[in-house]
């Protein structure tokens, strides 16, 4: 039995990729759940198995094309078959346009008039007619484009009536052909996606001029991280009114503990670092403060309390940025958490983050400190309200009882969202954040 191996739901709001691995080759014999592709979608790889146990007879993508969900991407031949398999689909494959029929009907006598009744005849022959006989010489003119995709004359027609583009539409027929129920489907989500920032939150696009006249000059296509990230911080900027607050925590005492426990957490398999113990605070400081474990709803106006406590850590990778999140901090220790953050560190360099791992966050936390720098603004990860930076700690005198000491000085800067926070409620938020750190037990006061 001939099966169409076609692009399952990944998550919510994920609509394409990049195949970033192909690991199978026509005529290959292929198994159950074996990793047959490794898909980049957002900020995750994510392993694409196997259906069921076959032989491939058809590879439909190539490693670098960008896919759909729903997209065929190869046709297998189900069963433990071999090679005598493989040679049997293209046979096979013959009959796939059973579907055509429809269409090829405006050829034949009888009926042709229905094919008229439907669609004038000058458009119905030159679109319908080519769809099973000239794929080929109509790929140079648009490669990668569903020119002819497999829809009825009415299907079409409908499309055309609600504005919807029937090559963008997936098909959940057989051979990807499309009904007015899906046509109705795809109108339906691109409703409900969130609209792109218009009017003044909409900076126009200008034309680059031509550098090369300057000198030389090379171009190379964004990753699809990289794309994502300049999609989503371009909508995050242009849509959430920033502002940063900065202040400055004294962690002398903090370094003497966070030294003085480092080995015992490091015995149990993970490293005490500052951003571990940023963890517990900022939960402190979420329940303290509830506006800034929210998020807004501007369709309904409606501020989203959450319950629980999910931190995203920022993480620099030679791929790009990607924000891991650590769930359920409330309910872990420094232990557990200086463990979990090893781990999901080491995934997201690695290039393992699954989506789960990347969803889900309620604040973010990206800490400079080990690079450098006096201070930075952060842009608020959307739908996220704030985002705590992190720089690099000095030693700096500060004037402690009419005397000057030498303390070590961590720089914070919180960037917020000024629709749901206010200036004196960040203010207020930072200055908890910093008495914390200079002096743990208020977290089991206040926490």
């Amino acid at each position: 039995m001939s099966l169409e191996f076609k692009l399952p739901e990944l998550g919510e709001n994920i609509e394409s990729g990049t195949i970033a691995a192909v690991k199978i080759q026509e005529g290959d014999a292929v198994s159950e759940n074996q990793v047959v592709f490794e898909l980049e979608t957002d900020k995750a790889v994510v392993d694409i198995p196997a259906p069921a146990d076959g032989t491939v007879t058809k590879l439909l993508i190539s490693e670098g094309d960008e896919v759909k969900i729903g997209q065929i991407l190869f046709v297998m031949k189900e069963g433990s078959g071999a090679a005598s398999a493989a040679e049997e689909q293209p046979e096979k494959k013959a009959p796939e346009p059973v579907e055509e029929k429809p269409e090829k009907a405006p050829q034949a006598s009888v009926p042709a008039p229905p094919a008229k009744k439907e669609e004038t005849a000058p458009a119905a022959k030159p679109v319908e007619k080519p769809a099973s006989v000239a794929p080929p010489a109509q790929t140079k003119a648009a490669p990668m484009t569903r020119s002819l995709v497999p829809a009825a004359p009415s299907v079409r027609r409908f499309a055309r009536e609600i504005g919807i583009n029937i090559n963008e539409v997936p098909g959940s027929g057989p051979g990807g052909r499309i009904s007015i129920e899906d046509v109705k489907a795809y109108a339906k989500q691109l409703n409900q996606q969130p609209s792109a920032p218009r009017g003044a939150f909409a900076p126009q696009q200008q034309a680059l001029p031509d550098f090369s006249k300057w000198g030389e000059v090379e171009r190379q296509t964004m990753s699809k991280i990289r794309k994502t990230t300049a999609t989503h911080l371009s909508y995050a900027w242009s849509t959430i009114p920033h502002v940063t607050q900065f202040d400055k925590a004294d962690l002398t005492h903090l370094e003497k503990l966070r030294k003085q426990f480092a080995p015992k957490i490091a015995a149990a398999g993970g490293k005490l670092t500052l951003t571990v113990i940023l963890l517990k605070v900022i939960e402190a400081a979420l329940k303290k403060y509830p506006q800034f474990n929210s998020s807004i709803d501007m369709q309904s106006f409606e501020v989203i309390y959450k319950k629980f406590y999910n931190i995203g850590i920022a993480v620099d990778t030679e791929h790009g940025l990607l924000v891991p999140v650590v769930k359920n901090v409330d309910k872990k220790n420094l232990t557990q958490l200086a463990i979990e953050i090893n781990e999901i560190a080491q995934k997201a360099r690695d290039r393992k983050l699954s989506l789960d791992d990347m969803q889900g966050g309620n604040f973010s936390i990206s800490n400079l400190g080990g690079i450098g720098g006096t201070g930075f603004t952060p842009i608020v990860n959307s739908p996220e309200v704030a985002i705590l930076g992190v720089s690099r700690g000095r030693i700096e005198p500060v004037l402690v009882d009419g005397n000057f000491e030498p303390r070590m000085m961590l720089p914070l800067s919180l960037s917020y969202d000024h629709r749901i926070i206010d200036g004196a409620d960040a203010a207020r938020f930072l200055r908890f954040v910093c008495e914390v750190l200079e002096e743990p037990f208020l977290m089991a006061m206040e926490g």
